[in-house]
């Protein structure tokens, strides 16, 4: 009997389903809410439902809610030798570097690391020019929107875009990752915080922070002193502030730190990014 009503059960979520979708909802609004819905009902699990939300939103962010700010850029500059580059590129461990000349605002190219492999095999280095290895650099407005950009990274099959202010000054970087990040969840790669650590710091001089660090952990990296009277983890922390579980890129301030949200689901927070406000 249960069996039956809970088969019963699960088309009545379906025929709601196909209805919504049949008749298309007013706005996006009601659409999220009859996803959320859904996953309250077991339809959908936590990160398809967490997916569909970062497609839907991604429309409504532009460039420059997500782009690395250009204060917090690595470039290399057209005049550097190898020696003088690598350490940058080893230490931040990036697939793609701007180029510049003069300065910041004059980018000239985009550098991808693998490009330096032949350099191995080159015993007169004292012949090298960066720019006979640079890509073409792409640039679009702060204002533009991720959906659309999204869709030129993929036609063109670039994967980083200089960002560009109304004056035509370079205001940052954004790459597909950042965008994909918006949709998928934060990725993580070889780079990202290691399994047995709680906090990697990044070049940009943030940090990533896994939600379970313990506050006293916390503490002592950076000589904080947040009582875990109340909260154990960073996480509980970052959760009391906002008042409400927070979805991804959702920010507040806390003590002198920045956290934004980078991977979350339905139940609790996984990893934020600490901006120092100091810095």
């Amino acid at each position: 009997m249960s069996e039956d009503r809970s088969s019963n059960e699960q088309k009545t979520w379906l025929d709601k389903l196909t209805q919504a979708f049949a008749h298309e909802p007013k706005n996006r609004q009601e659409l999220l809410e009859v996803l959320r819905e859904a996953h309250q009902n077991k339809l959908l699990d936590s990160e398809a439902l967490a997916i569909v939300e970062g497609a839907i939103q991604v429309a409504d962010l532009q460039v420059r809610d997500i782009m690395v700010p250009r204060s917090q850029m690595i470039s290399i500059k057209s005049t550097q030798t190898p020696k003088e580059f690598l350490p940058s590129i080893i230490d931040a461990a990036h697939s793609r570097y701007p180029v510049i000349g003069e300065s910041l605002d004059d980018v000239i190219g985009i550098l991808l690391a693998k490009d330096l492999l032949p350099l191995i095999l080159v015993e007169d280095q004292q012949s090298f020019n960066i720019k006979d290895l640079l890509r073409p650099a792409t640039f679009v407005p702060e204002s533009k929107r991720l959906n659309v950009l999204l869709r030129e990274f993929r036609a063109n099959h670039n994967h980083m875009a200089v960002v560009i202010d109304e004056y035509g000054g370079v205001a940052g970087l954004v790459t597909i990752e950042d965008v994909l990040e918006q949709i998928v969840g934060d990725i993580e790669d070889e780079h990202d915080v290691e399994e047995d650590s709680y906090v990697k710091p990044l070049p940009s001089g943030d940090f990533l922070v896994k939600a379970l660090t313990p506050i006293d952990n916390f503490n002592e990296a950076f000589d904080t002193a947040f009582s875990d009277d109340e909260f154990d983890t960073v996480g509980g922390l970052v959760m009391s502030a906002f008042g409400h579980l927070p979805k991804r890129n959702e920010v507040t301030e806390i003590g002198g730190f920045r956290f934004r949200v980078l991977n979350a689901d339905s139940r609790r927070l996984h990893l934020l990014r600490l901006t120092p406000l100091s810095h």
